[in-house]
């Protein structure tokens, strides 16, 4: 794999559905690249990098500590998904460690490329931002209802157990 990013791969991954294909080429010139082995830790939780990680082949392990301090697994991503949504917006810590499942290859996207992106090309960000709104929101949806299909099984309502 090339160490640029492929415009074709960010037009089909979650971030860039609506992008035109200058828009993809665009952000794909923003775009770091990571090889990884399998494996290989991408970013720990509790760590400050506030890096978008869009994964363009391959897969990637999300893991959070539990009360314990026990590392379990939350989600396996695929290739087209991004990672970092929150840490990225919020410029906030961590909130999960991604480790790679095989060879994979991941798109990074640091704040401070997005802000140029921001200054010369705004509506390239408006699409990239609203993206990320609906992947969190995809996100918050499924833990919503994950989280109202264990609160039935336990209290044995609205279905078979």
């Amino acid at each position: 794999m090339s160490a640029v990013a492929d415009y074709k791969q960010v037009r089909n991954s979650s971030v860039g559905p609506e992008l035109t294909e200058e828009e993809a080429k665009l952000l794909a010139g923003k775009l770091g690249v990571r090889q990884l082995k399998d494996g290989e830790l991408l970013v720990k939780e509790g760590e400050a990098d506030q890096t978008l990680f869009i994964l363009a082949s391959g897969k990637v392990s999300v893991t959070s500590l539990d009360a314990g301090g026990v590392d379990k697994p939350v989600y396996l991503m695929k290739a087209g998904e991004c990672a970092g949504t929150r840490a990225f917006v919020e410029q906030s810590p961590r909130k999960a460690t991604l480790r790679s499942v095989g060879d994979s290859v991941v798109y990074t996207l640091t704040p401070t490329d997005f802000d140029a992106c921001v200054d010369n090309n705004a509506r390239l960000a408006f699409k990239v931002m609203r993206a990320l709104f609906r992947v969190t929101h995809a996100n918050l949806s499924r833990m919503n209802q994950e989280s109202k299909e264990l609160a039935n099984y336990i209290n044995k309502t609205q279905g078979r157990y």
